[in-house]
């Protein structure tokens, strides 16, 4: 049980099917892959069984055979079976002419320095300046007295426990304290 589709529009569809087949076999493309063909014959089939190839109706217009995907798919198909490379971003030509600027137009690479270039040229000239650090002797640690420096003097106080007294349990208690606002007298 298929879809009420036109009947004109069910025959393009194979019509472009068949064509897009027949043309691939002619070889006038790079040859069609696996999932292709497969492509081609399962949509064949389904419109020639159903008369839609889909059966979301959100996915294509309700009197078509093909949804949106499919006929841009089969689209491509054809392209490539005709031997028309697919486009993709479009690229600057090489002799120079101005092609009009677009959101995603190939522009000049900027201009900017290599930082590996002069590397190896720095670090030769660096071996030659600078001779190797002397080795560290090692051996045994040997522990030295530090002369004392006044700078280096704590100050006193500076590690004593500065913790506030604990507050007594209970409900706090309301105080007056003198010298603060007076009434005026009248």
């Amino acid at each position: 049980m298929g879809r009420d589709v036109d009947e004109r529009k069910k025959r393009a569809a194979l019509r472009k099917l068949r064509k897009a087949a027949e043309l691939a076999e002619q070889g006038k493309g790079p040859p069609l892959s696996d999932w292709e063909r497969e492509f081609l014959e399962e949509v064949e089939e389904r419109i020639e069984k159903y008369g839609s190839a889909f059966a979301d109706p959100m996915k294509g217009d309700e009197g078509e055979a093909l949804s949106a995907l499919q006929q841009l798919k089969l689209k491509e198909i054809d392209k490539k079976a005709r031997g028309k490379a697919r486009k993709g971003f479009s690229q600057k030509s090489a002799s120079g002419k101005k092609t009009p600027k677009g959101s995603f137009a190939k522009r000049a690479p900027p201009r900017v320095r290599q930082i590996d270039d002069d590397i190896e040229e720095d670090v030769a000239a660096e071996a030659v300046k600078t001779p190797p650090p002397a080795p560290v002797p090692c051996g045994k640690p040997v522990l030295k007295a530090v002369p004392k420096n006044d700078s280096s003097e704590p100050v006193p106080d500076a590690y004593k426990d500065n913790t506030p007294a604990p507050r007594p349990a209970g409900r706090p208690v309301f105080r007056v304290i003198d010298g603060g606002k007076t009434e005026p007298d009248t």
